[in-house]
């Protein structure tokens, strides 16, 4: 049986380091996918075996492959962040991934179909803006719990007690606290009245 559990442990260690060597090579490895626009042509047109893509918009294909790349190096960075990241926040990545899928949508778009491009990029904010509020209240949500699961607040407890936000009194739990601590026989100053304030 120890033995079952030190080859599984092993095993389990092996693939966690196989793991983690792929990703570091492929992080160590992305400056060299954006430079990859250098072997592309400078004329507008690239013909090869499978495909013709013609430039409309940039006249040139290395640039359009240097505003390619430029946009898919880090949209493949951030995806290594999104799916190894363990923080709870990790959900707050998807709205760069997001800017960077839609860039590089509406640059293609620009440069494959149209020779007049539609301002996709300037307005992206705009479409955008929904998915992006999606993303802030799931995160927030996360968040939420997290606090609660941190500092043991159960909100289902508010509805078992007398307090109001404006109210000054204790609550019930909490007064009941403190008359068993009372009841224990530990020696307590009385509290004071409010005649001792008006006195004062």
């Amino acid at each position: 049986m120890i033995q079952f559990k030190n080859k599984q442990l092993i095993e389990g260690s092996s693939r966690f380091l196989l793991t983690g060597s792929i990703l570091a090579f492929l992080i160590a490895f992305s400056p060299y996918i954006f430079y990859l626009y250098e072997i592309f042509p400078s004329g507008p047109v690239w013909e090869n075996s499978f495909f013709i893509y013609e430039s409309k918009y940039y006249g040139s294909v290395n640039v359009a492959m240097w505003t390619y790349f430029g946009k898919i190096t880090p949209l493949f960075l951030l995806l290594i962040w999104f799916f190894t990241c363990k923080h709870w926040w990790y959900h707050a990545i998807l709205i760069p991934i997001s800017m960077y899928a839609y860039q590089i949508v509406s640059t293609v778009y620009d440069d494959v179909y149209q020779e007049k491009p539609v301002s996709f990029d300037t307005d992206g904010l705009i479409y955008l803006a929904p998915f992006f509020i999606g993303i802030l209240v799931i995160v927030y949500l996360v968040r939420i719990q997290i606090f609660d699961r941190i500092y043991g607040i159960d909100l289902s407890e508010l509805n078992e007690t007398d307090v109001t936000v404006f109210s000054k009194k204790m609550s019930t739990n909490e007064q009941k606290e403190v008359d068993n601590v009372r009841h224990q026989g530990f020696n307590f100053r009385p509290e004071p009245t409010e005649d001792y304030y008006q006195k004062l």
